[in-house]
């Protein structure tokens, strides 16, 4: 497999989708006017999507190059991803936010998942560049 390392551009965009969609939607929470207990529910929901999304890309990519990924393990990633945005539409069709805040939310999480799949594609990308021989599920 002839793999490229991904350009630095590429990789400064991930890592700026990330971060600018998860500094956005942590900035609204702390500033936003709910009780605690909603903001940690929001947080939690970040922080498992975030998870989730980059456990779908290895499972993903670990199952395209050969490397052994069990069923349940493969769906499970997914379900929790899919969990994960429903539990986040879930609560904003439910919260007694404006339009225009349920809109913030949702977007900065997105960006923040995308981000976070592209910064862990980017990640072992160059990974395998600098290694080739590199056959482990370890990322």
């Amino acid at each position: 497999m002839n793999q490229q390392k991904p350009s630095a551009a590429f990789v400064a965009a991930s890592w700026i989708a990330m971060g600018a969609g998860m500094a956005g939607y942590l900035i609204g929470l702390i500033n936003a006017t709910m009780l605690l207990n909603e903001k940690g529910y929001y947080f939690t929901v970040l922080m498992y999507g975030l998870f989730s999304v980059v456990s779908v890309q290895k499972a993903v990519r670990d199952r395209m190059e050969g490397i052994p990924v069990t069923s349940i393990y493969y769906g499970i990633s997914w379900f929790s991803t899919i969990l994960c945005i429903v539990l986040l539409t879930v609560g904003l069709w439910n919260a007694t936010l404006l339009p225009s805040e349920k809109g913030f939310y949702a977007f900065a999480f997105l960006l923040s998942l995308f981000g976070a799949i592209a910064v862990q594609k980017n990640t072992r990308d160059a990974q395998q560049v600098s290694t080739p021989n590199h056959t482990s599920a370890s990322e």
